[in-house]
């Protein structure tokens, strides 16, 4: 470059430099402003809590047993810590993974799978689709929600979006505490494997929950096999979806970033306009 050119050059690449600068500082501030509106709209709708609470009487399928809770000891003098004495207390917990409401992730059912401390965060607030399987639970009690059922909701409700959270509803939770034997009754009310299929491969969503402590209606696992070893999380024994509406409402769901971990309780809620 001629040296005459080298003060005009730099006038210019400073101005573009000045003028990029504006613009993401404009772009910044219109992103801030899109969050606080965002924020005053969730802020003023309804919330849902889609999780339950558990304890160690909790249903838990028997090949896991029940969690323990007992008060965390000084290592020394093996006492409890107490507010009295130490000014704080905690508690040990020993339990399984998938107790309670909780996430599947892959790696629950796939060696090679995705650990839960690897979801990607923007999986965790999602669209959320409610799928009414209690209609057809007055006829059979254990109805499994087919393909059929689910155009049936397509053509009342419109077709389920891509990327959405979808929840079978079908009331077993309101067994949970009252009547916890039935809740944990075989066969019950679930997904059939067509179905999840169809969510997944031709509405491309990206998780699926139930009210139930397992996907299927058979001892197989063919349902929950199909949807880890696919590369996707659900939820399990998920509360008070009868609260939430076919469509419009957002699902948010978290759980501890555990290192490597294969499940553990989460919490999830929907945000319902």
């Amino acid at each position: 470059m001629e040296p005459a050119m080298q003060p005009k050059f730099r006038t210019i690449v400073t101005r573009l430099l000045a003028g990029a600068c504006l613009l993401c500082a404009t772009n910044a501030a219109a992103t801030a402003a899109s969050l606080s509106t965002v924020y005053k709209t969730i802020a003023n709708a309804r919330f849902v809590d889609l999780t339950h609470s558990f304890g160690t009487d909790t249903p838990v399928w028997s090949g896991f047993g029940q969690a323990k809770m007992t008060p965390a000891v000084d290592p020394t003098t093996k006492r409890p810590y107490d507010i009295a004495h130490d000014g704080f207390r905690a508690t040990y917990y020993e339990m399984v993974g998938q107790y309670g409401t909780h996430v599947d992730p892959p790696a629950h059912f796939d060696e090679h799978g995705t650990t839960m401390d690897k979801i990607p965060l923007k999986q965790m607030i999602l669209p959320l689709i409610v799928l009414d399987d209690t209609p057809y639970l007055v006829k059979d009690p254990n109805h499994a929600f087919s393909l059929d059922d689910l155009h049936a909701w397509e053509h009342k409700n419109g077709r389920v979006p891509e990327g959405a959270f979808v929840a079978l509803r079908t009331d077993m939770s309101k067994d949970w505490e009252s009547n916890p034997d039935r809740f944990k009754r075989s066969p019950f009310p679930a997904w059939k494997l067509e179905t999840l299929k169809f969510l997944y491969e031709q509405r491309h969503v990206t998780a699926t929950g139930h009210e139930s402590m397992d996907t299927d209606i058979t001892d197989k696992m063919d349902s929950e096999t199909y949807i880890l070893k696919s590369g996707h999380y659900q939820i399990e024994v998920m509360a008070n979806l009868d609260q939430v509406p076919a469509k419009g409402a957002l699902i948010v769901v978290s759980w501890p970033k555990v290192k490597d971990g294969l499940g553990f309780p989460a919490r999830a809620f929907a945000i319902v306009p």
